[in-house]
């Protein structure tokens, strides 16, 4: 029988939450629980569940159109010239593959861009947009999954650990006040 670890090695980690789910990992339990159908990774597309349909032994669907259509591995572009710095893109990039700092341009690191999305809709000055990799003048290859993985896992664990520091800050100023 198939594990969630077995499922979510199958999956691109983008973790675009296209399928519905928080990421690669919660769409892999779901699938694992019976939850959620095999074709709801528009990333990963027609390969994706071709082999989830192998590894679970059901039949292959074809992607849902409700969670998006499969392309081409797409990175992110931020036009510098019209960036403000407001550092909105920042916190939704699931790989930290966004980087500057506020009232300053942001750049991506395209070896790192999973081309996930997440970081168009914060953007007050539409300076972001999506381009083929393949169109890159010095194209360099899609990350690997095991590399996205890794880069999302030390995204969630530096932004819970933050969350973590606020919350002890806050707590430690609320007793203060109250002494």
């Amino acid at each position: 029988m198939a594990t969630v670890d077995d499922i979510d090695a199958l999956l691109p980690q983008t973790q675009c939450t296209r399928c519905g789910y928080d990421g690669c990992r919660p769409y892999a339990q779901a699938i694992a629980a019976g939850d959620a159908p095999i074709n709801q990774c528009p990333p990963g597309g027609a390969a994706t569940i071709a082999a989830l349909a192998a590894l679970l032994e059901r039949p292959a669907l074809p992607l849902n159109p409700a969670n998006g259509i499969e392309g081409p591995p797409l990175v992110v572009r931020i036009d510098e010239e019209v960036c403000i710095g407001c550092a909105r893109c920042l916190p939704p990039c699931p790989v930290d593959a966004i980087v500057g700092a506020r009232r300053q341009m942001h750049t991506v690191i395209e070896a790192l861009c999973t081309g996930c999305e997440l970081c168009i809709a914060p953007c007050p000055v539409d300076c972001i947009s999506l381009v083929p990799r393949a169109a890159l003048t010095e194209a360099s290859p899609a990350p690997s999954a095991q590399d996205n993985r890794r880069r999302y896992d030390s995204h969630v664990t530096r932004l819970a650990a933050r969350a973590a520091r606020r919350a002890a800050l806050l707590s430690a100023r609320k007793a203060a006040a109250l002494e």
